[in-house]
């Protein structure tokens, strides 16, 4: 009896050192594209995200609220966080996906949002982030596909704060009112202009 049992704890001892590695090995990205509900969606449907959270970053003021940050006066940026398995999506995937999410030519706005919260931003959290983050634009600008000086922002990661839990995948909860924002907004119209075929992807 004692073998069976031997056996089957040490499989139980295998998997939770699997689970325990497999998370460790999971990372964040973090970027800044204007409103966070449009900034979720894409990067939710990505194989190998494991989970999108909208919130602010790159501020000055401690646990700020939505109001505060929307006021524009904290520092922070609409964001989301991407945590991810770099086993099943690279950081050169979802550095590619964000530049067809925004648009990287206005400064201190994003389509009808304005203001320094509504700045793009890539936020890197160490050197090999920086590097791709870096090299990414560096392609990008010298493929002139875009027909102006690009404007977002790479600096290092700093405090983010989750926002409250009703701007948490605002577009499954409210999808009506998510799409005539996006909508109204000009988002699409706009990626479309920017990216062609590959606007949104």
């Amino acid at each position: 009896m004692r073998g069976p049992i031997l056996l089957a704890s040490a499989i139980l001892l295998i998997l939770a050192l699997a689970g325990s590695s497999s998370a460790a090995q999971l990372q964040k990205a973090t970027f800044a594209g204007g409103c966070f509900w449009c900034m979720e969606h894409p990067f939710d449907e990505l194989p190998g995200v494991v989970s999108v959270t909208s919130g602010y970053t790159g501020g000055q003021v401690k646990n700020p609220t939505y109001e505060e940050v929307s006021a524009g006066g904290t520092g922070h940026a609409e964001s989301v966080q991407v945590l991810y398995d770099p086993a099943k999506i690279s950081y050169d995937k979802l550095l590619s996906h964000y530049w067809h999410n925004i648009d990287p030519t206005v400064k201190d706005r994003q389509f009808c949002d304005v203001g320094h919260q509504y700045r793009s931003a890539i936020f890197y959290h160490n050197e090999e982030q920086k590097r791709l983050a870096l090299q990414s634009k560096q392609a990008l600008e010298k493929s002139r596909q875009l027909k102006a000086p690009i404007q977002t922002e790479i600096v290092a990661a700093t405090e983010f704060y989750p926002a409250e839990e009703y701007h948490q995948h605002y577009y499954k909860k409210n999808p009506l009112r998510y799409s005539y924002y996006r909508l109204s907004c000009g988002r699409d119209h706009r990626l479309k202009e920017l990216w062609g075929d590959q606007a949104g992807k």
